[in-house]
């Protein structure tokens, strides 16, 4: 029987974790919000930049089905999170050195590709540790330091411009958060709980497959982010409509990231209490974000995105932790590779629809996207009916 690890030993480890998160957020979502426009400085199109940029995308989703499978085989957590969290804050300040379009979206994929092999190693061993606080608090905890990294990284790096006004200089300086996130890594992996309670259990299974419940949830999930407009349309709608200045465009941005953090605690807290019913509340509330900011004047988008963020945060955190009571702990590697395939798969092609939608029925779009994240509601109802029949 293995000895329970203290509250105060995971809470440490998580807190070191979220570190590593939050500066390797800054990192690479600092290097992404000036990608598009240092491509355009190499000579590269319009639809070079969106092919880059969705192929990334879909690359650092689709390969996490691989890798989550693969740490799941191997119990080699560690080496995938290596690997991975180097892969991606070593790319964004090497493109400071790249020549030509061609090497900077290499280096732009290979970000992604560092994402997805860390990802499903990581939140499989986040989620064993977390068990000791509650997985929604483990994972809201997470989610808000990760947060806090992706509002911090657009931030420094239009300082960076603000005082220099070089894109190589801002990658260049990237380079410091880059070394602070393998720091915390390296503390992370000193202070990881060496109890058999806090890691991913190797025991026997009695069959390969997943529960009809795990794949339910996967489509709610999925259909939750084919309803999701990425922020770049939003942004473009904004600046196109001049419902919010130009100036105003981050700032936007930057209230959804801190809305995020603070929804994915609170929200996290809740799962840890009452369980199923706040995936549901979630959903709700940010299927509203839609019409108000493709819709509204000043105050609706402003509420729109505070809607979006809330779905962010939630998204996140406590859709991550609810794959912890659905699969077995050997499985949790491979499920979140599932979970985070589908959701990226399908996340890129409702951006694409929208984004064609845009272009012809802005009324369509709204349809879409309110609809697409309602399925998931009568779906997430049934899971919870099932798992509660299985508990009973």
């Amino acid at each position: 029987m293995p000895v329970r690890i203290s509250k105060g030993a995971s809470l440490k480890f998580i807190v070191a974790l979220g570190f590593v998160s939050l500066f390797c957020d800054l990192t690479h979502e600092g290097a992404r919000s000036i990608a598009g426009p240092f491509l355009a400085v190499l000579g590269a199109s319009g639809t070079v930049v969106g092919i880059v940029a969705g192929f990334g995308e879909l690359v650092g989703y689709v390969l996490r089905l691989a890798t989550g499978y693969l740490s799941d085989k191997t119990g080699r957590y560690w080496t995938f999170m290596t690997v991975g969290y180097v892969l991606n804050v070593a790319a964004p300040p090497l493109l400071a050195l790249a020549g030509s379009w061609e090497l900077a979206a290499f280096l732009m994929i290979a970000e992604r590709t560092g994402r997805a092999i860390r990802h499903p190693a990581r939140d499989t061993v986040l989620a064993g540790v977390a068990k000791e606080v509650g997985v929604g608090w483990g994972f809201g905890l997470h989610e808000a330091m990760d947060s806090i990294g992706a509002l911090l990284g657009p931030l420094a790096v239009a300082a960076v411009l603000y005082f220099n006004g070089n894109y190589r200089t801002a990658f260049f300086a990237l380079l410091i958060p880059a070394v602070l996130t393998l720091t915390f890594f390296l503390l992370a992996r000193m202070t990881y709980p060496l109890s058999r309670a806090a890691g991913p259990q190797r025991e026997k299974l009695e069959n390969d497959g997943f529960p009809d419940v795990f794949w339910l949830y996967v489509a709610a999930v999925c259909s939750i982010g084919m309803g999701y407009a990425d922020f770049p349309l939003i942004a473009y709608h904004f600046k196109k409509t001049a419902v919010v200045e130009q100036e105003l465009i981050p700032i936007f941005y930057a209230v959804a990231m801190g809305v995020s953090a603070l929804a994915a605690v609170t929200f996290g807290r809740l799962y840890d209490r009452i369980g199923f019913p706040v995936l549901i509340m979630s959903a709700l509330l940010s299927s509203l974000f839609a019409p108000l900011v493709f819709l509204g004047g000043l105050g609706p988008a402003l509420t729109g995105m505070i809607l979006w963020g809330i779905g962010i945060g939630a998204q996140e955190s406590i859709m991550r932790s609810a794959i912890v009571n659905l699969v077995p702990s050997p499985r949790l590697g491979f499920a979140y590779g599932v979970l985070n395939s589908g959701y990226g798969i399908f996340w890129f092609f409702g951006s694409a629809i929208m984004g064609m939608l845009y272009d012809t029925s802005m009324e369509t779009l709204i349809i879409f996207s309110v609809g697409a994240q309602l399925i998931s509601i009568p779906m997430l109802l049934l899971a919870k009916k099932e798992l509660t029949s299985a508990s009973g």
